[in-house]
């Protein structure tokens, strides 16, 4: 099976890139789940699944302050 099989056959799905990204964010990968990663990840999947990681971070930041705050 030549590469481009290989790598078009691996596609995840766009929750399995969640969680990829939410793991990535926490730092906790092991490089065969990143090398797996590498080659089956979507691009336009990772950029959405990053900027919604970062929008529920900052929502969570915010919340924690003002109710820090009050």
């Amino acid at each position: 099976m030549s590469d481009k099989n290989r790598a078009q056959g691996a596609q995840r799905s766009f929750f399995s890139t969640l969680a990829a990204i939410a793991w990535s964010f926490v730092g906790l990968r092991r490089k065969s789940d990143f090398d797996r990663d590498v080659t089956a990840l979507n691009p336009i999947d990772v950029i959405m699944a990053g900027l919604i990681g970062v929008a529920v971070l900052i929502a969570t930041l915010l919340g924690v302050v003002a109710f820090a705050t009050r």
